[in-house]
């Protein structure tokens, strides 16, 4: 079989290790064991819903057909996501409600009463997954400010590609870098525009004008902190790469004619769209216990060799291993073999964080629907 030929190479590949975890250490060229290898296997023929038998059939139909749709980049997310569906079938459900997350919905729930206009930060690498199904009837008729957060880590193409997709909805957007700032001033005009109406009616009243009232919602780990930190210039809100940070709602001021409320990340009390879950996972926008690293980190090698813009080449280069007909199980298992041990875990760990950190590039997981 032809996992059974398959060989590290010589070259050490020393990773870095992640805080709290176990260091990595090369493994010997004379210890791949066969046994270990076929288990893989079969474990990747029950992600990709295949029997052990069809896996190397379908890997290679699976590349003949996506390198045929390299040229259609709309075809592309299409077949993908039908294919996302078919690989989570099988893997246990990715759920994460902590319970700070029910508290701050009810109170969220009753501060929108007050603001003028709802900005709403997505991750611009998902942006549909990290949209909450309940948003939009909780706002109602208030108005809103969609920001695409993160827009450093992903493609001209795909900025460009959503950018069109608000345009045609007739939606407000702004894309942003809240680690570096960039869009933080857009966002703060744009917010006072839309909400100038608010003091315009005041006026008519006989009343002095107010600051507006802006609420920044949003998932786990979006950067909503980051943002508001950048746009006062100073750190006022607890901010760190990880889900979970803010606890509590705060409102801010920004200089005398705009407020701020920072929230907690939201999700839904149950992710139904287990594809959507996946993609948060993926991208660090959900809690880590919700979530097996090894399962996940093979979706994602199965996604990405089939990207345009990525493709096999990127993991040969990176790890110096062939993914030729390979799963992403059987592909989570031979890094774990060469460089933890045979810890699955750690193997996956170091696959998410080097996609995080645009080692394959900074390239979407979703693209608009067409």
């Amino acid at each position: 079989m032809a996992a059974a030929s398959w060989a590290a190479p010589t070259t050490s590949f020393a990773p870095a290790p992640a805080p709290g975890r176990l260091n990595a250490s090369p493994l010997s060229l004379k210890i791949l064991p066969r046994r270990v290898l076929l288990r893989a296997a079969s474990e990747s023929a029950m992600v990709c819903g295949e029997t052990l038998l069809g896996l190397y059939e379908k890997e290679r139909l699976d590349h003949s057909r996506y390198a045929d749709e390299e040229a259609d980049d709309d075809r592309y997310w299409e077949v993908l996501d039908a294919d996302l569906r078919y690989w989570t079938r099988s893997l246990r459900p990715v759920q994460w409600y902590p319970g700070h997350i029910a508290k701050t919905e009810k109170e969220l729930k009753e501060q929108l009463r007050l603001m003028d206009v709802v900005i709403e930060i997505r991750d611009a690498r998902i942006p549909l997954s990290t949209s909450h199904p309940k948003m939009d009837s909780w706002l109602g008729n208030r108005k809103r400010i969609i920001v695409l957060n993160r827009e450093d880590m992903i493609s001209t193409e795909d900025r460009n590609a959503w950018a069109t997709y608000f345009a045609n909805q007739g939606t407000k957007v702004v894309f942003s870098n809240g680690q570096l700032g960039m869009g933080t001033m857009k966002l703060g005009r744009m917010a006072k525009s839309v909400a100038s109406v608010v003091n315009t009616k005041r006026r008519e009243k006989g009343l002095l004008p107010r600051p507006v009232r802006a609420g920044i919602v949003g998932y786990p780990n979006v950067g909503k902190s980051s943002l508001i930190n950048r746009l006062l210039k100073r750190r006022m809100c607890p901010a760190a790469p990880r889900p979970g940070v803010t606890r509590e709602l705060k409102w801010v001021r920004f200089g005398t004619d705009l407020e701020l409320l920072d929230s907690p990340g939201i999700l839904p009390m149950r992710i139904s769209d287990q594809t959507a879950a996946i993609k948060l996972a993926i991208c660090d926008d959900i809690g880590e216990r919700s979530y097996d690293f090894a399962d996940v980190a093979a979706i994602l090698v199965q996604m990405l060799i089939r990207h345009p813009t990525v493709g096999s080449e990127a993991f040969r280069r990176r790890y110096k291993i062939d993914v030729n007909g390979d799963c992403g199980k059987m592909f989570v298992t031979k890094l774990s073999l060469q460089l933890f041990n045979g810890d699955a875990s750690q193997a996956g760990f170091r696959i998410l964080s080097d996609y995080r950190k645009g080692k394959f590039g900074w390239v979407a997981l979703e693209r608009p629907p067409t």
